[in-house]
């Protein structure tokens, strides 16, 4: 026989194991260089219930009057009570709400980029509108002479 024939057939899973024990590596490397990723929209929210629960607790010592720190108490008892069930009953809900939050804003940042563009565009370099009418482009916009916040425009969100 020929030494090509003699060799061990390949793993076929060789490549996903290596790939697989990769990318478990880079992800402790992350883990310990930048701490656990966040999780889910509805365990942020409990983490933040729980972080001011906490904060709130402390400044209660500072409160006057053992009527108001059971207030406090209470308050805090009562918020729990309420948005626990909700996170529980409802978790894919917050990470909806999450992600339309995100598409929102990027929605605003791009109409404010392009707005600034064209505002940008009509002035000359000195950063003044110049001409009678005000506006470089000849109309639309009016300038107060440098005295405010400069022309506006009205930006059509649709």
């Amino acid at each position: 026989m020929s030494e090509a024939t003699e060799r061990p057939a390949p793993d076929a899973d060789a490549w996903a194991d290596a790939c697989a024990e990769d990318l478990a590596e880079e992800k402790a490397r992350r883990r310990a260089a930048h701490g656990a990723p966040p999780g889910s929209a509805a365990e942020e929210l409990r983490k933040l219930v729980d972080a001011v629960a906490d904060k709130v607790a402390s400044l209660q010592s500072s409160l006057p009057g053992a009527a108001a720190q059971s207030a406090v108490q209470q308050l805090i008892g009562q918020a729990r009570a309420v948005v626990e069930p909700v996170i529980e009953r409802n978790p894919d809900v917050f990470d909806h709400l999450a992600a339309a939050g995100g598409e929102l804003l990027a929605a605003y940042r791009s109409a404010v980029e392009g707005a600034e563009r064209r505002w940008t565009a009509d002035r000359p370099a000195s950063g003044r509108t110049s001409g009678a009418s005000g506006s470089a482009s000849g109309g639309a916009k009016k300038d107060d002479g440098g005295a405010g916040a400069g022309p506006t425009e009205h930006i059509d969100l649709d």
